[in-house]
């Protein structure tokens, strides 16, 4: 077992440990963009409140639901959806990154329990027009759903782009091993546009750079 991964059964023996549950929901899919570029899946993440990429869920109480309901409860004020999540669904549970909120106390260390459903397409569109339009958390706590470019353009656009934004905690990480373990992408694709995601990465930060500049100067003449 990797380093920081718990069973789901250590995960809740945990004394005075916080539990967070999400998902990643997909479906298969025979659309083509612009009717060339398969799109093969359909992922869901959403955006969130503080503008960082993460997965539908959140935290949950053990001792006075299971993990499962708990994930589902959220979903249904993310997703305007009540969604049945099983143990079946379940992936992995680990610590959360140190760099995550609420985990780096002690008295409040957090654990992330990750699950994988997969739907029929016609139900993740549902979910999508639930999310945007009955949802209570919508515009508040989610600012949206988006889907994750699986594809590679031409000029390295799709999936390395998208994986060169920032998520919270430890969900690009799930995002990954989840193309892998349900192989829908393959390792060498993969591989391929995290590599060119460091690229992108890189560019973003010159650029950012750039953008300080004239801020930093107008900030100065206020003085």
């Amino acid at each position: 077992m990797a380093s920081g991964q718990l069973s789901r059964a250590e995960a809740l023996v945990c004394s005075g440990c916080r539990h967070a549950c999400h998902v990643m929901l997909y479906s298969d899919t025979k659309t083509k963009l612009f009717g060339r570029t398969p799109i093969r899946h359909i992922i869901l993440m959403q955006m969130r409140f503080d503008g960082l990429l993460g997965f539908p869920g959140g935290l949950v109480n053990p001792s006075e639901e299971t993990l499962e309901a708990g994930l589902s409860r959220e979903l249904l004020e993310e997703l305007g959806v009540a969604l049945p999540i099983s143990v079946e669904d379940h992936v992995d549970s680990c610590h959360a990154p140190a760099s995550s909120p609420s985990s780096s106390s002690s008295s409040s260390r957090l654990i992330t329990h990750f699950y994988v459903k997969k739907m029929e397409e016609e139900q993740i569109k549902e979910v999508e027009r639930a999310a945007a339009s009955t949802a209570t958390d919508h515009g508040q706590e989610v600012l949206g759903m988006v889907r994750v470019p699986l594809y590679t353009l031409k000029g390295g656009g799709g999936l390395a782009s998208f994986l060169s934004h920032s998520f919270i905690g430890n969900a690009r990480s799930q995002l990954v091993d989840s193309l892998l373990r349900f192989n829908l992408v393959a390792p060498e694709e993969l591989h391929k546009a995290l590599t060119h995601s460091l690229k992108i990465h890189t560019h973003s930060a010159e650029s950012l750079q750039a953008a300080l500049a004239p801020t930093e100067a107008r900030r100065k003449k206020q003085f």
